[in-house]
């Protein structure tokens, strides 16, 4: 079983949920195990926050760019790309420190790293913006009708 789905998205809060119930509604639909659904729809969350908040200039006429969400459920494995056209990161990427707890800002990528068993977070190759990809191995309901083979 393999299913994917790609989404070109405006950098708008509004955003950010749309992404999560697609993935959600995805994961439910093939049978994937609710708890590995809900962790990659947290990490997700945070991928897309990030680049609505960080990922490119608002133009003159008040118009956001976009941000690219691509989502591959392929086997036993489910892989995430969040792609924006900001800045990117300015060193290369380290494993985040913790924010303090009562931090509002600055734990995205943190939880990200804690939620998927594979991060990669690094800029776009040759162009300007930031990618953040993981994957998370999938567990299934017994009931699970589309359950790879």
């Amino acid at each position: 079983m393999s299913i994917w789905w790609s989404l070109h998205l405006r950098r708008e809060a509004a955003s950010v949920p749309l992404a999560r119930r697609l993935l959600l509604g995805t994961m439910e639909t093939a049978g994937v195990d609710p708890d590995v659904s809900y962790d990659l729809s947290v990490a997700l969350s945070e991928a897309c926050a990030n680049a609505v908040e960080h990922g490119g200039d608002t133009a003159p006429d008040g118009t956001c760019e976009a941000y690219r969400v691509t989502a591959y459920l392929d086997g036993e494995k489910c892989h995430i790309e969040v792609a924006d056209s900001g800045p990117g990161f300015t060193a290369p990427h380290r494993a985040p420190r913790p924010a303090a707890t009562e931090a509002e800002h600055g734990r995205g990528l943190c939880l990200i790293e804690q939620l998927a068993d594979h991060v990669q977070i690094g800029n776009k190759p040759g162009r300007s913006g930031a990618v953040v990809s993981f994957d998370k191995i999938l567990k299934w309901r017994e009931d699970a009708p589309l359950v790879a083979v």
